[in-house]
């Protein structure tokens, strides 16, 4: 079977694996669809790891169950998950999935940029979702990522009648603009440095899109009677995001911290600042089994419009064509892999 190698960001090879051989409590998953995330063109996060087969957004057909599964079949069309919590550890008891151990030391094999993946039987057991009948597998794509939108979103206490700033208007912004606008926020603004970008924010139905500046503030007092943002968060890893974020908080309000800059950036910020207006910081990481459960059930509802957040459809062999995209980030939003697909 064919898979797509992660070297570095200008080095994806795609190689021949032998097909892999599953256990009685093992399923084999033939890929459809899996998603190139915004977090796989990090190269500090990606490659200490590398050489690596990405890919964690992966829907397709089951095609082989062992003899002990029970609960799906063969044809069974399904989202997988990728990281498994253990659900009974302390970091799991206090909703704290993310941080439990198990977690970060599951993974289905190799990865989701190939033909075909080993399932495990944890994965099976907690991870397999199947999809409605009319979510194709590239909508199922999203519910890993929209999962995570839903968890920071949860973390940070999204209210009706919120007005809330998202600063970045990638594929996470754009998620975050639906996601707040379908929970009942009363105004959601977006700014971003690419006024291409901001347009796009507008068309998925930000109420606003500002350039990302000093003078941000000032706008949003403007339009929301004299108060800055109930809730900000933050969709990049620029350094400047951090300290427009403080500057566009309201006092009790808080910062969300949906992406970060690479591990050896210092953020320079007076906590007096937090400390006297009783701001809160806010950090999220991945998503909890029950925010998958809720993504699966939004996205059925096709309230949110995933569809038209799609750029480009690759196969597989074209895996490196489409990191270039990502970096480059003038057009595109989402990029789906399609590894078993015919047509392209």
């Amino acid at each position: 079977m064919l898979v797509a190698v992660y070297y570095n960001n200008k080095d994806i090879r795609v190689e021949d694996f032998p097909m892999p051989e599953i256990g009685e409590e093992e399923v084999l998953l033939k890929v459809m669809a899996s998603g190139i995330c915004e977090n796989d063109v990090l190269e500090w996060y990606r490659l200490p790891k590398a050489p690596c087969v990405l890919g964690h957004e992966a829907t397709g057909t089951i095609s082989q169950t062992g003899k002990k599964v029970t609960n799906f079949k063969v044809g069974d069309r399904v989202f997988i998950a990728h990281h498994i919590p253990c659900n009974t550890c302390v970091h799991c008891q206090k909703n704290h999935h993310t941080a439990c151990e198990t977690i970060h030391n599951t993974n289905y094999y190799p990865g989701g940029f190939s033909q075909y993946i080993k399932i495990p039987k944890i994965n099976v057991q907690c991870g397999i979702y199947k999809l409605p009948d009319d979510m194709t597998f590239e909508e199922g794509t999203f519910i890993e990522p929209l999962a995570c939108v839903i968890k920071g979103q949860r973390l940070a206490n999204i209210q009706k009648n919120d007005t809330v700033l998202i600063i970045g208007s990638g594929i996470s912004g754009i998620l975050h603009t639906q996601l707040a606008k379908f929970k009942g926020a009363k105004k959601v603004v977006v700014a971003d440095i690419n006024q291409h970008h901001r347009e796009l924010a507008i068309q998925f139905g930000a109420d606003h899109a500002f350039e990302a500046e000093e003078k941000l503030s000032k706008k949003i007092k403007a339009l929301n009677d004299g108060f800055l943002a109930d809730k900000v968060i933050v969709c990049t890893g620029a350094i400047s995001a951090v300290t427009l974020a403080a500057n566009c908080v309201e006092k009790g309000g808080t910062i969300l911290f949906f992406a970060v800059p690479e591990p050896t950036v210092k953020i320079p910020l007076s906590i007096n600042q937090f400390w006297r207006n009783e701001i809160t910081i806010q950090t999220s990481y991945g998503a909890a089994p029950n925010d998958l459960e809720e993504a699966l059930k939004i996205l059925s509802t096709k309230k949110l419009n995933v569809k038209d957040m799609i750029t480009h459809r690759l196969p597989l062999r074209e895996t490196q064509e489409g990191y270039q995209l990502m970096i480059n980030r003038e057009e595109p939003l989402k990029i789906i892999l399609e590894p078993n697909n015919s047509n392209l």
